[in-house]
């Protein structure tokens, strides 16, 4: 084991947080396109309450941009299948505006480990009794449990709704109301980073319109995507798994609104500031949505920065941020991350839980990495103590700040949890895009110390 070292004061090192590294932002970038805008004859009439949607050129440019990176499986993508939000927060709350009712949607479903900072959206859209955990398995989702516990609703052995009458009807401006809602991040996932297959997205898209469901998927970790071990090279054509909302467009069968939305975001890929981001569903769908009271009342919802990113997609200043900037940089800090793990970690028994690089766990990615995150999970032999206490001493001792698995828990009432996977609770999520390489492998030194002090 790693010899153990004096604790001396040092600098925080926080491995939780999901945020990009500021020096990341394309500010030179976002300058010259500010600029660009507000040299623009027409400035002063684009400085109006943007369009609901948002402006047209943006969102045919998002469709081709989306086309292009996705690979269009279902034929290109059309404005009219996409809305701009202020970012996937708001695209989460907006959605249930629109599209759930708390006397008809009997429960949101959330894949579990989970995005826990989704669950107070849903508390705040009053569901906070409706939430319901879905254990994520080896493959996205536990299919078999998901589709075991919706059906056991529908044959009545769970407490019925509120007896009220539904307040959203097609008549008052809600054409569709989704009986379940399924929130999950199905490539790259948040915390876990595993990826779903195409075939069991296409075998969750089947039991979602079995059940009437709607599928709101976090789509903000696909496009920073690469080939752990190699060197990223700017132009990549890797194409990306279909996304849900492409699944359902492709499948025989679709329906006006569809099962599935796409809840995007250039938080991840140009920087949080922004406050822009999509969604992209059906045009029924899209149309819908544009009539949220609150863009109704304020028009499109972030229209400056989303003018701005516009002209930045024109340009292709977006592409060549993500090609020649995040990708590169992400990558190498993953290996670091990765590299350090292995040789100071294992010796533990610390495993990686979605890991590209062994190929006896290579699954869906197709031995690709990306998004933010990795897990790792501890031994449960007994020889080192429970995640809260190691991310406890770590972070008291070693200034090491981790995410214990406790945290990414659906909280609920309704759900047996012991039949629910456990596995992850025995780990903790670590974030690679915040400091630099030489930090990261300090990290996990740092952590490294911690379990060989605990390690019994």
């Amino acid at each position: 084991m790693i010899s153990q070292l004096p604790v001396t004061e040092k600098e925080p090192i926080n491995l939780q947080g999901g945020w990009p590294t500021p020096r990341l932002h394309p500010v030179e970038a976002m300058r010259a396109a500010t600029l660009e805008l507000f040299a623009r004859d027409d400035i002063d009439e684009l400085l109006k309450y943007g369009p609901e949607h948002g402006d047209l050129s943006l969102r045919s440019n998002l469709g081709e941009w989306l086309s292009s990176s996705y690979g269009a499986p279902a034929g290109p993508i059309g404005g009219d299948r996409i809305i701009v939000s202020n970012g996937a927060s708001n695209g989460l709350a907006v959605i249930l505006q629109k599209f759930a009712d708390v006397t008809v949607t009997r429960n949101i479903w959330m894949v579990e480990p989970t995005y826990f900072l989704a669950c107070p959206v849903f508390r705040d859209a009053g569901y906070g009794d409706c939430i319901r955990g879905v254990p994520e398995g080896p493959d996205g989702i536990d299919l078999v449990y998901f589709e075991k516990a919706l059906e056991e609703l529908e044959a009545g052995q769970h407490e019925a709704l509120p007896s009220r009458l539904p307040s959203k009807t097609p008549k008052n401006g809600y054409p569709k109301i989704f009986r379940h809602i399924l929130y999950m991040v199905p490539t790259f996932s948040n915390p876990s980073g595993r990826t779903m297959s195409l075939a069991q997205r296409e075998k969750l898209v089947r039991v979602a319109r079995k059940h009437d469901v709607l599928i709101v998927t976090d789509d903000v970790y696909d496009l920073l995507h690469w080939t752990p071990g190699h060197e990223a090279v700017p132009g990549n054509t890797t194409r990306l798994l279909p996304r849900m909302v492409d699944v359902d467009r492709s499948l025989e069968g679709t329906n006006e609104f569809g099962n599935a939305v796409s809840n995007g975001s250039f938080s991840k890929i140009v920087a949080p500031g922004v406050r822009v981001g999509w969604l992209e569903s059906t045009p029924a769908f899209i149309k819908a949505m544009g009539t949220v009271g609150a863009t109704v009342s304020g028009g499109c919802q972030g229209h400056l920065s989303s003018l701005v990113l516009n002209q930045m997609l024109s340009n292709g200043a977006i592409t060549q941020h993500l090609e020649n900037v995040l990708i590169p940089t992400y990558s190498r800090r993953y290996d670091a991350m990765v590299g350090a793990i292995r040789r100071l970690l294992f010796p533990f028994g610390v495993k990686i839980m979605e890991d590209p690089q062994d190929p006896a766990k290579i699954g869906a990615s197709e031995g690709l990495a990306g998004g933010f995150f990795l897990y790792i999970t501890f031994p449960q032999d007994g020889s080192l103590p429970p995640t809260e206490e190691i991310a406890s001493f770590a972070l008291e001792e070693y200034s090491l700040r981790i995410a214990p698995g406790k945290l990414f828990t659906v909280t609920d009432k309704a759900s047996n949890r012991e039949a629910r996977s456990n596995e992850y609770i025995s780990g903790a999520r670590l974030c690679w895009a915040w400091h630099e390489e030489d930090v990261l492998v300090e990290g996990i030194q740092r952590l490294a110390r911690v379990l060989n002090h605990l390690h019994r």
